[in-house]
């Protein structure tokens, strides 16, 4: 009984971590999106599109208003946007996306995780190439939802993929189709629960378990780092 009780403990305790990682992502979100577009969502579409995601992570709704607070504040922190390129063992491509008011100190903690896990920062440009940005929305698929006339339709606003299972609809654009597809979606009313640009691997590398393993050891460390908002990986 012991054991099952640690056992879900743990699994609890990783369900609250991981909750508020995606918390600190969407808030760090935020503060650039009103840094950007100011605090009106209404004249600001990334302010909006970091408020829905808020949303599909279940963040409360006085935490969403609180982030618009201290964004909007004299005493705001200054984030930045940057990438940081690296290869994994194996040859595997990652590219780490961060939000930081301090450059030297993110770029140290992600060169000691590589050169630590047998790894390599790389140089800027270096492995972008190796991704395309896509548009992902990922919709709530209910039963007043036509599927294929939505599909139909959306193909006049970029759609490229259009996938779906009982709970939800993703749908994947072009980076240039990434805001005509969200304003679509608004304009339908549509219950969007997340719209993401993420870099989606040309091809991948397929590895043996343990290698893989390996790899997953600094991908894992990587994205508990603070500063790092998401880890794009080319490993199959």
């Amino acid at each position: 009984m012991g054991r099952v009780f640690e056992k879900r403990k743990y699994k609890m305790f990783a369900r609250y971590d991981k909750m508020a990682k995606g918390f600190t992502r969407i808030g760090k979100e935020i503060a650039i999106a009103i840094k950007l577009g100011g605090g009106d969502p209404a004249g600001n579409s990334r302010l909006r599109l970091a408020i829905q995601n808020a949303k599909g992570l279940n963040m409360p709704k006085d935490r969403i208003d609180a982030a618009i607070k201290r964004a909007t504040s004299k005493d705001a922190t200054n984030l930045e946007e940057v990438v940081y390129e690296g290869k994994a063992p194996y040859g595997v491509a990652i590219l780490c996306e961060c939000a930081t008011d301090n450059p030297t100190r993110t770029v140290a903690n992600v060169r000691m995780h590589f050169n630590r896990n047998g790894g390599e920062l790389g140089k800027t440009g270096s492995l972008d190439y190796l991704f395309e940005r896509k548009g992902v929305f990922r919709v709530k698929n209910e039963n007043n939802i036509n599927l294929e006339e939505l599909e139909m339709d959306l193909i006049d606003y970029g759609a490229e993929e259009f996938e779906y299972d009982e709970e939800e609809i993703a749908i994947t654009t072009a980076f240039n189709d990434f805001g005509k597809m969200q304003k679509a979606l608004e304009d339908k009313k549509l219950n969007i629960i997340s719209s993401e640009l993420e870099r989606i691997p040309n091809s991948t590398i397929e590895l043996p378990d343990e290698q893989i393993e390996e790899v997953m050891v600094l991908i894992n460390k990587l994205e508990e780092e603070d500063d790092i908002q998401k880890v794009y990986h080319n490993l199959k």
